[in-house]
């Protein structure tokens, strides 16, 4: 028996186990591969990622290994979409290993007494009214966990997913891409970027050692699980160049489509939904694993509520709420960029108008958090016109009785946050009810003297403010009740 059963120790179900964990929550992580995958299927951690992992203390390692590029990754427009001037605490994509993160994550999920199996598979589940069943096989024969709740984190193909019978709309593959992790007889034969040829383009990126080739399968096999072979790859290359380039030492060969498919519902019953579970997209961006990291950053915390009793009622059918309309613009993002990198004479002239507007600094800036996650802004209440409101907090450099320190430092706990930045007892006690769940903080914010208290749930998302010009006197005890249930009782008779 555990609390919560994660299926699947990708990096959305290696982050959430972490929160679980670090909210004191029961938890186990089933993944049916013996060992992680040889080799690596992202490099990439954007903007949006880094300043929520930063809440957490993760950031900064994985900074110290990676390398910073100033600007998003963005496909169809030759345009380049500089993060100078955004919204974030970080105005860089971070070059980092899809493998190395799971890694740090993994660690730091341990280091917090999280139940990690390998070689472990879910079979089925059935769930009631108060728990999960599942049934997991494992080398030596299988077993059966019963939890308060199941999360599916296991990929596109989700087994959990479809043993619960949650729907998966979306558009089918129309067109498929052959991809492969190679050595290149003569490294100087092809350039990095795109080489188009008579009979296509191949897109080569550097790794550390090898390069991956990207190139279109225009001759897919019906059945589009056939192994990639290195004979295929070398040949769709050569057609598409029109000339020989040797290709040698494959480490990974795929093939993938441009699908487009989102769950129905993230949240059914007592299983829950995360990460390429919920939603495919288009690589377009190379926007994946972080999208999978904000699912789960959204979801810990609430489901560590759920699981303790203390959440309102509402509060598990927010991560659909919050979650699915991100995911459906992460979908339209990525498939517009399909579109446009295949414009023709029809669509030519909205690329064009695009990249015009991408060449303004303001357009420039809000394609890059549009594309990044970076605008994500959820729905408050209640609510108001600042622009923080929603919104991730900045990492405010702040003052409290103990020193110097930032917001991101504060969060570190996963609880939520009121900071009182008025020197008075007035806030304090108004919040007093709900200080087992909202750590409460007295603070000076030099930077920022408008700004009277801040309240920010437990991922750091501006829950309710108070500030010159907007005032909301009311809405403290509001917005405490709708992200952290009812005050608790007083033991004042």
């Amino acid at each position: 028996m555990t609390e919560v059963l994660i299926v699947g120790a990708g990096p959305a179900g290696l982050l959430l186990a972490g929160e679980l964990r670090l909210a004191g929550v029961d938890t186990v992580v089933v993944e049916r591969h013996a060992q992680r995958p040889g080799y690596c299927r992202g490099f990439n951690l954007n903007a949006r990622a880094l300043d929520l992992l930063a809440r957490r203390g993760l950031a900064e390692r994985l900074i110290a290994e990676g390398r910073q590029v100033p600007h998003a990754a963005f496909s169809g427009l030759p345009v380049t979409l500089t993060l100078a001037g955004t919204h974030t605490d970080h105005p860089y994509s971070l070059g980092i290993p899809q493998t190395r993160v799971e890694e740090i994550l993994e660690a730091h999920a341990l280091d917090l007494g999280a139940d990690i199996r390998r070689g472990h598979e879910l079979r089925t589940l059935e769930q009631d009214s108060e728990s999960v069943t599942a049934t997991v096989t494992t080398g030596d024969g299988e077993y059966r966990v019963r939890a308060a709740y199941l999360v599916g984190c296991d990929g596109g193909r989700s087994t959990v997913r479809k043993q619960a019978g949650i729907d998966f709309p979306g558009t089918e593959a129309t067109r498929f891409f052959l991809l492969g992790d190679v050595e290149l007889a003569d490294p100087e034969a092809l350039p990095f970027g795109a080489t188009t040829g008579p009979g296509g383009s191949v897109f080569v990126i550097p790794r550390p050692g090898y390069v991956r080739v990207i190139t279109s399968d225009r001759q897919p096999p019906a059945d589009k699980d056939t192994p990639v072979t290195l004979d295929l790859l070398q040949t769709a290359v050569d057609d598409a160049l029109g000339r020989h380039i040797e290709l040698r030492a494959a480490r990974w060969l795929t093939r993938y489509g441009n699908a487009a498919r989102q769950a129905a519902q993230y949240v059914r019953g007592r299983v829950i939904l995360a990460g390429d579970a919920a939603h495919i997209h288009p690589p377009a961006g190379a926007i994946g694993v972080n999208v999978a990291l904000d699912d789960a950053f959204n979801l810990g915390w609430k489901l560590a509520a759920t699981v303790h009793g203390t959440a309102p009622a509402h509060l598990l059918d927010s991560y659909h709420t919050e979650r699915h309309t991100a995911g459906a613009r992460v979908l339209a993002n990525t498939r517009a960029q399909v579109l446009l990198g295949d414009a023709d004479d029809r669509l030519g002239p909205i690329a064009d108008l695009l990249t015009r507007v991408a060449g303004h600094p303001e357009g420039n800036r809000a394609f890059a958090e549009t594309i990044t996650g970076l605008d994500t802004r959820y729905e408050m209440r209640p609510d108001s016109d600042h622009p923080w409101l929603g919104r991730l907090a900045p990492d405010l450099a702040l003052t409290t009785g103990d020193g110097p320190t930032r917001l991101a430092g504060l969060l570190s706990s996963g609880r939520g946050l009121l900071l009182d930045l008025t020197a008075g007892s007035a806030i304090r006690e108004s919040a007093a009810g709900w200080a087992d769940r909202v750590d409460i903080v007295t603070a000076t914010c030099p930077d920022h003297p408008e700004l009277h208290a801040v309240l920010l749930r437990p991922d750091g998302h501006t829950a309710w403010l108070r500030a010159a010009g907007h005032e909301h006197a009311d809405g403290l005890h509001q917005a405490l009740q709708h992200w952290h249930g009812p005050a608790a009782p007083s033991d004042v008779p």
